[in-house]
């Protein structure tokens, strides 16, 4: 009897002690979660795509641009509709010490679409950027001529491969015609910007280029009559003989009758995040959506 009263008193103490780290996580909050696994400790996605980290990064709000440093130990994205704030830029960062991943504001109003260098030493941001340092992310840094040359265009996304080629969109204002360009780095200066071919520059709204490392694939997002509504996303593979293949359309799983953009690829190379308009044309909900990168895979010839 004594036995057996003494393994129930195990039990009750086990159950009490799982109660109260229920209670701890509850009390912890969306800030610092209790997360070991990668990717905030979501499970990962097939190939339809769905919502980012519900609650955490995906609300009934505006979140879009979402970016991984290499590593994956951090996670970066835009929320707009906040109360108080015209928009803000967020980090989650994976805690090695307390395995949590914890959240904290990097700027508000936020700095522009983060695009992480395959090296992780640079965090572009369109025209701007910021350079990795000991005690974490420099002060913001703009870029040089010549690949801003003039005051009234702007870069809304740049992308950099591994041995430092920019892809970058050039926007002025009114004016949607203008094309996706590329700067090659040559002995330390980025040369003039050049045009991607019709292959890829074709339609309007021509927007945020994500480039592969290898510059095996560049994917886009433009509005084109072969498109399934707004904004859709396009990918572009690079030939045997150099040239860059037509702009293919991700299909009607990706890209819906509503505007769907800012594609990427994880360092992992094992999902494909991309933003999608769920709200009305005022876009007051834009999501953060993935998916898995075999969507890629089957479109590869």
């Amino acid at each position: 009897m004594k036995k057996i009263m003494n393994i129930f008193s195990v039990l009750l103490s086990l159950v009490f002690l799982s109660t109260c780290k229920t209670e701890k996580s509850k009390e912890i909050g969306h800030d610092s979660l209790n997360i070991q696994n990668p990717y905030l400790g979501q499970k990962p996605p097939g190939l339809k795509p769905i919502p980012f980290a519900p609650g955490l990064v995906c609300t009934e709000i505006y979140e879009y641009d979402g970016a991984f440093t290499p590593d994956m130990k951090a996670f970066y994205f835009i929320r707009r509709g906040e109360k108080n704030k015209e928009s803000a830029f967020y980090e989650y960062k994976y805690n090695e010490i307390n395995r949590t991943w914890e959240k904290s504001e990097i700027a508000s109003p936020w700095i522009g679409r983060p695009v992480i260098a395959p090296d992780g030493e640079t965090m572009h941001l369109g025209d701007r950027f910021l350079k990795r340092t000991a005690s974490g992310w420099s002060e913001l840094h703009n870029l040089a001529p010549p690949t801003i040359s003039n005051d009234s265009m702007y870069i809304m996304r740049l992308s950099s491969s591994a041995n430092g080629t920019y892809y970058f969109d050039t926007y002025k204002e009114n004016d949607s015609t203008f094309p996706i360009r590329y700067s090659r780095l040559i002995n330390g200066q980025h040369e003039e910007p050049i045009a991607l071919p019709e292959a890829i520059n074709t339609g309007t709204f021509l927007s945020h280029p994500f480039i592969a490392p290898d510059e095996s694939y560049l994917l886009f997002d433009a509005e084109r009559e072969d498109g399934f509504g707004e904004s859709d996303i396009y990918i572009s593979f690079k030939q045997k003989d150099g040239t860059w293949g037509n702009g293919i359309n991700l299909g009607d799983k990706i890209n819906t009758n509503a505007w769907e953009a800012s594609a990427s690829i994880t360092p992992d190379g094992k999902h494909l995040f991309f933003s999608r308009n769920v709200g009305s044309k005022d876009f007051e909900n834009v999501d953060i959506f993935w998916v898995s990168s075999k969507v890629i895979e089957n479109l590869r010839y």
